[in-house]
């Protein structure tokens, strides 16, 4: 069966349990093993769209299977057929090289990471706590760390804080949340489109319905939300990818809809701290905790390696789960409770400014959008946004194409990360950008 002419959109039939991206790889599997080694399986924007599916269900199904050896996937050319055996099975998968220059979003400044500070935290911990702090951790976390995390969100992100529950992160936060929403019969999950997909994905783990909610200039379509649904995830005060505010009007819809359908508001706060046209803006949580989940981390402001975040409930939820070693809470405690976390984020805020400016002015006449807060902006492209992307990949530069976070292809453009972008590296990444966008 030569791999030219194969129907794909006839020969994959999407079945059996799991989430759409488990259903095509189990499809991909039985069908790629008639085929040559060799072959080349269609591009992820076509079999998205011969399978009336989002692009990335195809792209975490052929992951999937380049991972088991069933694909070979390379930089810059098309994903392969390989010929599956014991021999190819057992070999591990090859690791690409790394970029000269990673855009992908996601990352802050792993340079400026404050590890003098997070030493003598650490070391005040261990030889000042009682010995009684090393038993088995607390699961709502560390009383210390609850209350200084606590103070610290009433007063710089307007939080009404009634328990801080202490977590592995935002993903953890929210997966937590929505076991206890399906606990409560709620298995649908409003998400704006688009949006972060790997929280997505998190949600759909735990057996929630996703329904992608489009986004606008004021942010979520709050009116586009499906019937039936009781829960909605948000990043509102820097929408994520396209950086737009959740306006005053939509806030009071979002609220508003969540009282009249008994729901809840899942708000993913991952980067408000980093705005640079104003001050950053409070949170949906302040208005009415009563109906907001508030999730945050230390992902984007010290290092997501660290696995510390928190989870804001209201007073009626209960969430489960197992809070993050002991010895990094307290540490967290005391880098923030000392005032070095405020200064940390005042000298990142300055960095992250400079860098943003440099680059806008490096990207020349080019059409942007988002960069007035966060560590990404939007570039807006006047061709197809996957080739520029591929044909940056092959100068060295790494860049996410924003349909990788939309539920369908959209206007091109691509998201560009310039949190852990080395300040030196600026001008030459920008180069190399622009060249392959022609």
């Amino acid at each position: 069966m030569a791999g030219s002419q194969t129907n794909w959109g006839v020969l994959l039939e999407l079945t059996g349990p799991g989430p759409k991206h488990e259903q095509l790889a189990r499809a991909l599997r039985k069908a790629i093993r008639g085929l040559e080694d060799g072959v080349a399986v269609p591009p992820s924007r076509q079999l998205a769209a011969d399978l009336g599916c989002s692009r990335w269900v195809v792209t975490q199904a052929y992951a999937q299977l380049v991972a088991e050896g069933y694909l070979d996937g390379r930089t810059g050319s098309a994903t392969r057929v390989r010929r599956v055996g014991d021999a190819v099975a057992a070999q591990p998968p090859a690791r690409p090289a790394p970029p000269r220059y990673d855009l992908a979003p996601g990352l802050p400044d792993l340079r400026h990471f404050p590890r003098q500070r997070w030493a003598d935290a650490v070391r005040e911990v261990l030889t000042t706590v009682p010995h009684t702090d090393f038993g088995l951790p607390e699961p709502g976390g560390h009383p210390r760390l609850r209350k200084v995390l606590g103070d610290y969100l009433r007063r710089v992100r307007g939080t009404e804080t009634d328990d801080v529950v202490i977590c592995g992160g935002v993903t953890d936060g929210v997966t937590r949340v929505c076991l206890a929403l399906q606990e409560k019969g709620v298995t649908r999950l409003a998400v704006e489109d688009p949006g972060w997909t790997r929280l997505h994905r998190a949600a759909a783990a735990t057996g929630m319905a996703i329904d992608p909610v489009p986004v606008d200039e004021e942010g979520i379509e709050v009116g586009r939300i499906p019937g039936g649904t009781q829960a909605v995830l948000v990043t509102p005060a820097h929408q994520f990818p396209t950086g737009v505010v959740l306006s005053p009007r939509r806030r009071a819809e979002l609220l508003a809809w969540a009282r009249e359908v008994d729901g809840l508001v899942l708000e993913d706060d991952y980067d408000a701290e980093f705005r640079y046209d104003r001050r950053p803006v409070g949170t949906v949580q302040g208005t009415d905790p009563g109906r907001v989940a508030l999730f945050g981390s230390v992902s984007k402001t010290l290092s997501p390696a660290l696995g510390l975040g928190w989870t804001v409930v209201p007073p009626q939820w209960t969430i489960a789960g197992h809070a993050p070693p002991v010895v990094d809470q307290l540490a967290l405690a005391g880098f923030v409770g000392s005032g070095g976390y405020d200064r940390h984020l005042r000298a990142a805020r300055l960095r992250y400014r400079a860098r943003r400016d440099r680059l806008v002015e490096a990207l020349g006449p080019a059409r942007l959008s988002g960069a007035a807060a966060g560590l990404h902006l939007v570039l807006h492209l006047d061709r197809d946004a996957e080739a520029v992307a591929r044909a940056a990949r092959e100068n060295g530069v790494k860049v996410a194409d924003l349909d990788d976070y939309r539920a369908a292809p959209g206007e091109p453009a691509l998201v560009l990360g310039y949190g852990n972008l080395a300040d030196n590296a600026v001008g030459e990444a920008a180069r190399l950008l622009r060249q392959a966008a022609g």
